[in-house]
């Protein structure tokens, strides 16, 4: 595996293809009016935290502060041209684009393994967390976030492009308002 300079990547290319899941059944209860032509949004109560959830929710944040810490492995997109004019690797999933970043070449080296790929030469940027979160995903000009070691099934990570983990104007839940003047 070759490791290319750091420079500024352009817009990445939506490289890969993932597979759209089977959306999960919604809930509602009986709908007072049958005839509506049209589905009306259900009001969601806030759902007191227990302890398993704020526990879940300081670990996530620990290890996103362990990513934002760490340089990652991101292999440039398969289209051909020079390594500048290569963008990252990518895959689309749900209308997301999510940038492809291994915690190190074992992790790149079962990616490649899963695809049929292992052979050959994967051309990659060591590129902090940080930068990856706070300046590509905003760069990208679409929904996107980051998958760390996707390869790795539960040992893999996501970092969807939401508030608290992107800069608020990449963030797919702002309110409306906010869209018009960023």
């Amino acid at each position: 595996m070759t490791e290319a300079p750091a420079t500024p990547a352009r817009r990445p290319p939506a490289s890969e293809t993932v597979a759209e899941p089977v959306p999960a059944a919604q809930e509602h209860g009986p709908d007072p009016e049958p005839d509506a032509q049209r589905a009306r949004p259900v009001a969601q109560e806030p759902v007191p935290e227990g302890p398993e959830v704020t526990a879940r929710r300081r670990e996530f944040l620990r290890l996103l502060g362990e990513f934002r810490r760490t340089a990652v492995l991101v292999p440039l997109g398969g289209f051909s041209g020079s390594e500048d004019e290569r963008g990252l690797l990518t895959a689309d999933f749900n209308g997301i684009r999510f940038i492809l970043a291994f915690s190190d070449e074992q992790a790149l080296a079962r990616y490649a393994q899963a695809r049929g790929e292992f052979s050959r030469e994967w051309t990659y940027r060591t590129i902090l967390g940080a930068r990856l979160l706070d300046v590509a995903v905003p760069a990208a000009g679409v929904p996107c976030g980051v998958a760390l070691d996707c390869a790795d099934g539960p040992d893999g990570m996501v970092f969807p492009p939401v508030r608290g983990i992107v800069p608020d104007e990449a963030a797919v839940d702002r309110d409306e308002g906010e869209r018009g003047s960023a």
